[in-house]
């Protein structure tokens, strides 16, 4: 059986939090924090206007793997960030590459800097976490990132993912330089220990 978001019981609560799923109408919110250069700087695509990014935000598939953050404010519900959770196959030898499908996930992620500080990053990846190996019942859970975005490899550590590589030149950065990329990764087993002993 196919992991897939839509078995998850939407929304989830944790202790300041709502995840949902992203829906059409969250375009002009994630736009609000996205076109910041402090985000666009190390997301995976930096859109410099508005109808670009609408384009983008609503290419087939796109928004079915990424879950809406929100906070409830006085004014009501707002929503700081994203993450995505991108199901996908492990490597499998042929003979048994059927029993490797859909067994991992990618997460990636970003956030309104009107936010940080606060630990709402922390305490939305850790469920996103908890929601990969509990309720998808996924082996595996990676991410990657720039070596020079701090932010981002100091949450997957926080989250107890562990640095896998570090890969020298990796990735081309919109700057037209190749950067030095890091991929963590958590297994179950690890999530258990971590958060269930």
């Amino acid at each position: 059986m196919t992991a897939s978001l839509a078995e998850v019981r939407w929304p989830i609560t944790t202790a300041r939090l709502t995840l949902r799923r992203l829906v059409e109408q969250d375009l002009e919110a994630t736009w609000s924090y996205r076109k910041l250069p402090a985000v666009f700087e190390w997301i995976t695509a930096a859109p410099q206007d508005f109808e670009t990014y609408k384009t983008q935000f609503l290419e087939s598939g796109k928004i079915d793997r990424d879950i809406a953050v929100q906070i409830e404010t006085p004014q009501g519900a707002r929503l700081i960030g994203t993450v995505m959770l991108y199901i996908k196959d492990a490597w499998g030898q042929r003979e048994v590459v059927e029993q490797a499908k859909s067994v991992e996930a990618e997460l990636g992620w970003s956030f309104d800097p009107e936010f940080s500080g606060q630990g709402y990053a922390t305490e939305a990846v850790s469920e996103v976490l908890r929601i990969c190996f509990e309720d998808l019942k996924l082996r595996r859970v990676v991410a990657e990132c720039f070596t020079a975005n701090e932010p981002s490899f100091r949450l997957m550590e926080r989250v107890g993912m562990r640095r896998e590589s570090h890969q020298k030149a990796s990735g081309l950065h919109r700057s037209g330089q190749w950067l030095d990329g890091y991929s963590y990764a958590m297994l179950k087993d690890e999530w258990t220990q971590r958060y269930r002993s």
